[in-house]
């Protein structure tokens, strides 16, 4: 197994795993738990009707309209619990299997972009700080479905609401037990840290270039330039006291296609869009206080002017 620990920004790290076994036999498919099997069996389903023909929305046009807006809200899903979702959950086999030494976990990222005494505190606090929320939020999913089964009855259009929630309770339970992993492997230390100059390339590369297309064609950043966007970058933190971005969205492909995991670029520019529109809303919340300090000084001021007028008057 093999995890990636991808910087968005100065502030914000994405979490990846690839699971380094070998490709699925005709035998290990056949060992698919239910649960497996139905996740596969949705997924499909879920493609088949995203590429079917616009047609009128009750001749069969429903699908096409649920997988639009369904995936409006799928990008809505933190970057954090996509990832999580990445790490397979961890069973009393695993635990042997890791514990004997007999499969190992590499930790890879981008050095001169994530200091490597950092790793430990990224992981934890990824690992940690949703664990509550997504024990609430599949207490709720399980409740809900039942509640919401009624709509079965709705001819045509089959029960979305309650998918959706089968959907949502099936995401936090990943997330959950993807978390608890990466606790286990902290705990035990049960990790090595490998710094990439691959990732440091494309990372570079990515601050250097301002396209896809003009990053692919011109040649790889030297190791001197590496390090002197990356101090760059750590100087537009202000001794961080800024947030920073660290990865483009149209990067993303560029990783996938460096490590041959074409699942990875959805992961990218999905934690990419959604760090961009905090940082933005963060930027525009600052702007408003500053403005307000501005306006509320300036009034005071004239408050005070007016008090001293009237006593030269008096």
């Amino acid at each position: 197994m093999r995890l990636f620990l991808l910087p968005i920004s100065t502030r914000h790290t994405l979490l990846y795993c690839e699971r380094t076994q070998a490709k699925a036999t005709v035998e290990a498919v056949a060992k698919q738990s239910y649960v497996d099997r139905i996740t596969n069996k949705a997924n499909e389903t879920w493609a088949k009707w995203e590429n079917s023909e616009p047609k009128p929305f009750l001749k069969g046009g429903w699908q096409k309209t649920v997988t639009v807006q369904g995936n409006k809200i799928l990008r809505r899903i933190p970057y954090q619990e996509w990832g999580l979702k990445t790490v397979p959950s961890l069973n009393d086999k695993r635990k042997e299997v890791l514990l004997a030494g007999k499969e190992k976990v590499e930790i890879l990222f981008p050095g001169k972009y994530l200091a490597d005494s950092k790793i430990e505190s990224v992981l934890q606090k990824l690992a940690t700080e949703r664990q509550a929320l997504h024990k609430k939020r599949l207490t709720w999913c399980i409740i809900g479905m039942p509640i919401v089964s009624p709509f079965a009855l709705v001819p045509i259009i089959p029960n979305i609401p309650f998918f959706y929630l089968a959907f949502r309770a099936y995401s936090h339970w990943k997330a959950l037990a993807g978390s608890k992993h990466i606790q286990f492997l902290l705990e035990k230390t049960l990790f090595s840290k490998t710094p990439s100059s691959d990732l440091d390339q494309v990372y570079t590369a990515g601050l250097m270039y301002p396209t896809r297309q003009i990053s692919r064609d011109s040649p790889y950043p030297t190791a001197e330039q590496i390090t002197s966007v990356s101090e760059l970058v750590q100087k537009q933190t202000n001794n961080d006291a800024e947030d920073v971005m660290v990865l483009q969205k149209w990067n993303g492909k560029l990783i996938a296609e460096r490590f041959k995991l074409p699942e990875m670029e959805v992961e990218i520019e999905r934690a990419v869009e959604q760090v961009e529109k905090d940082i933005k809303s963060q930027q525009e919340l600052k702007q408003e206080k500053q403005e307000i300090e501005v306006a509320t000084g300036n009034r005071a001021k004239v408050e005070e002017i007016a008090r001293e007028h009237q006593k030269d008057k008096k």
